[in-house]
């Protein structure tokens, strides 16, 4: 299974590690996956996403009714 947030869309990062005589060599920036559920009583049934925690934040902002019409459906 990917790690993709289902809320942000953000994915894994590659980049490089550098030494200090600037050698390259290559590294992934893996994120902060986080599997969490969600009760939503409009649908009265329950959710369980994969989020980052940018993801997460903008839930307890936002609310997991208006994230869920606005990003999963």
């Amino acid at each position: 299974m990917p790690k993709i947030c289902q809320i942000t869309k953000k994915k894994l990062m590659l980049g490089q590690n550098r030494s200090h005589a600037m050698n390259a060599t290559k590294r992934k920036f893996s994120l902060n996956i986080q599997y969490h559920s969600f009760w939503l009583p409009d649908k009265n049934k329950k959710i369980k996403l994969r989020i980052s925690a940018k993801g997460l934040r903008m839930i307890n902002k936002f609310g997991i009714e208006q994230i869920y019409k606005k990003y999963i459906i």
